[in-house]
């Protein structure tokens, strides 16, 4: 790579430069959503998130293996080793087969990705699919000496694991802690130690998904099925794995423990952690009534929204803060991203506009640079919006006439934005439906209109058609070339 890229190594703590394992080939790994219930703003930073690296690390001229799994089976309701099946306790309230849960789920998943333009992943492997994978995987952590069976269920040895490698490592927990903090209640858990995690658990004659094994019928712990399936596509050892930081601990904690139990080597070079997305200051929850789906943002059907943003609204609202710092969601923040994302393809559509001069006032080159040094600085978006504003500036001052543009300055701008808009950071300019297309076509033929009754100087005419469009929130702006307008905000 000619640019050097740094990332925040969670389990260093620090940025890092990136370097591929095996260039230019790079293997990245990531978790996906559990499929029970519609993506909501959760989903959607980390997706867009990882979306900007994987963009990113193509730009740079790598060959990129992006995977990212679909949880449908293990992950039980308290996100530990007790409880239902999301999935499965879905499927029993709805009466449908579980695997219907999980084709309708990821169906909706897949079309909110397209709305908000991220690129499917390389690989997107599914826990149902790899249930050989993970038994192999237990034997293989069994016969090492860090996992246990009990009553049909294998458990993750933490004691034993710990006496050799360092558990808590990405986390920074101290086993002392999870000693005096994780007590079992009078014996009742059939663990040895209350902080032991599932590799495999027992079917209840009552559970739906199971599958067969020689410790009986059952199914895989949650965090064993990110181990099995991004070891089967990137090996052994492979570059970046990331996720929301609320994986962090126990999830990726326990992958880790997993991944060196059985191969006694570590398997990710390079972890990453997007934070959390708050709403007007609390953490979102059903409980607490700010659960927002991608749905209801993009409708504006919840309670908490003044009206419906659209997808690019809200990449553009995520990108703008680093994903590493937590993101608070807001109609006044959705607001302005919607007025800079605007700002922004006005600006873009106007490039064509600049009439070409012999000589230049700005330097499109420095602000090219300047966004390069703030995506390789561990992807540093909002910098990179705030230099993109600068050539906003610049185009509209070219527009205004108080700047000039050459020729060659006019295509760097052009290519500054298919680089670093579209192409990086995956903003589009949002498509019209045929409802808009419509309207476009109708003010078009009434301004045109209004054109020629000035020329009849038929100013009642005149004045009445634009009146009566600035009162349907249309605004008109008469240029030397004919008209321009816009809806209000």
């Amino acid at each position: 790579m000619s640019q050097k890229l740094h990332v925040y190594n969670t389990i260093n703590r620090k940025k890092e430069e990136f370097i591929a394992l095996n260039p230019p080939f790079v293997g990245i790994y990531v978790c996906g959503p559990t499929v029970y219930g519609d993506p909501h703003l959760g989903h959607a930073r980390p997706a867009i998130t990882f979306d900007v690296l994987f963009r990113y690390l193509v730009f740079l001229g790598n060959k990129v293996r992006y995977v990212r799994n679909i949880t449908d089976v293990g992950h039980l309701e308290n996100d530990a080793d007790e409880g239902d099946d999301k999935i499965a306790k879905k499927a029993r309230l709805e009466k449908i087969e579980p695997m219907e849960v999980v084709q309708y789920y990821t169906d909706r998943y897949h079309t909110f990705m397209d709305m908000l333009n991220v690129k499917k992943p390389s690989i997107e492997p599914r826990a149902s699919g790899h249930i050989i994978e993970q038994l192999q995987l237990i034997e293989e952590i069994e016969k090492n000496g860090f996992a246990y069976e009990k009553n049909g269920s294998v458990y993750f040895d933490v004691e034993a694991y710990s006496k050799k490698y360092h558990y808590g490592k990405l986390s920074g927990r101290v086993l002392e802690d999870l000693y005096s903090n994780t007590r079992d209640l009078d014996g009742q858990s059939e663990k040895k130690n209350s902080f032991d995690f599932a590799l495999w658990k027992k079917a209840l004659p009552e559970h739906i998904m199971r599958w067969p094994s020689r410790f009986g019928d059952g199914f895989p712990g949650w965090h064993l099925e990110c181990s099995a399936m991004s070891t089967k596509y990137l090996g052994e050892e492979f570059d970046i794995h990331g996720g929301g930081m609320d994986l962090l601990f126990p999830h990726h904690e326990c992958e880790i423990a997993q991944s060196v139990a059985a191969s006694g080597k570590e398997t990710v070079r390079y972890w990453m952690h997007n934070n959390m997305i708050t709403i007007n200051g609390q953490k979102m929850g059903k409980s607490l009534g700010n659960f927002i789906t991608l749905e209801e943002l993009f409708s504006g059907s919840h309670a908490v929204l003044t009206k419906a943003y659209s997808p690019m609204t809200v990449r553009f609202f995520i990108l703008q803060a680093h994903y590493r710092s937590t993101l608070d969601f807001s109609n006044e923040a959705l607001t302005a991203a919607e007025k800079g994302f605007e700002r922004m393809m006005e600006a873009y559509n106007n490039i064509d506009k600049i009439k070409s001069s012999d000589n230049s006032t700005v330097n499109i080159q420095d602000i090219r640079n300047k966004c390069l040094d703030a995506l390789n600085d561990d992807l540093n978006t909002p910098i990179v919006i705030a230099n993109l504003f600068e050539a906003v500036k610049n185009i509209n001052s070219a527009i205004a006439g108080s700047e000039t543009f050459n020729a060659e300055n006019i295509a760097e701008c052009k290519k500054l934005f298919d680089d670093f808009v579209f192409n990086i950071m995956g903003l589009v300019a949002e498509t019209s439906s045929s409802g808009n297309e419509i309207l476009s076509t109708v003010v078009d033929l009434l301004l045109n209109e209004r054109i020629e009754a000035k020329k009849r100087k038929d100013f009642a005419a005149s004045d009445r058609i634009r009146n009566e469009l600035t009162a349907l929130g249309i605004e008109i702006k008469d240029t030397k070339e004919g008209f321009e307008w816009k809806l209000k905000n």
